[in-house]
């Protein structure tokens, strides 16, 4: 399994390396994506608290037909970044239209929402940004699964994402091996 991770400069750091963890022990081909306007190769990617992740590649380059999902981690500066980038618009459009799992977690479900893609749909994020979960059900829950979408309230939801994914893409079997790997 491909998983693509969007990473721009002030992600939550805990809702993108916790579900990129829990993807690599269950087998993923995880790659961080850089967003990033003028970048020329894959580079640091700095969290909202400090932390630096190198990145794999630029998003500017995923093939979304090569990917079984793709995960906007949040962080108000770095949905901020995502939101303003037409790649990532037009990846999350392509996943849509191609059936691949799109996933966001605390202020990135906005994105979704604001694209109307969650019309209907279940969703959840961070609460303050629920306004744009334009036509969803917000539910409010820690983590919601409709059709290719899976969404997650906040850093404290990491793990829930995550695993949530990992089961998705996996079975249940494998997320409940992780879980008990990891005592969850």
């Amino acid at each position: 399994m491909s998983v693509y991770f969007l990473m721009a400069n002030g992600f939550e750091e805990a809702e993108a390396v916790v579900p990129a963890d829990l993807l690599r022990r269950a087998g993923a081909d995880v790659k961080l994506a850089l967003v990033a306007d003028n970048a020329s190769g894959p580079a640091a990617v700095t969290g909202s608290h400090g932390l630096m992740l190198l990145t794999d590649m630029l998003a500017d380059n995923i093939d979304v037909k090569t990917a079984d999902a793709i995960v906007l981690p949040g962080g108000t500066a770095g949905t901020a970044v995502l939101a303003a980038s037409d790649t990532v618009l037009s990846l999350i459009e392509q996943a849509a239209s191609n059936g691949r799992y799109i996933c966001a977690i605390c202020a990135a479900p906005s994105i979704l929402g604001s694209m109307k893609l969650l019309e209907g749909r279940k969703a959840t994020c961070y609460p303050s940004f629920s306004k744009y979960l334009t036509g969803s059900i917000y539910t409010g829950a820690d983590v919601e699964k409709d059709d290719i979408f899976i969404t997650a309230k906040a850093a404290g939801a990491a793990f829930s994402f995550g695993l949530k994914i990992v089961e998705t893409l996996y079975g249940t079997a494998v997320s409940d091996k992780i879980k008990g790997e990891i005592f969850y």
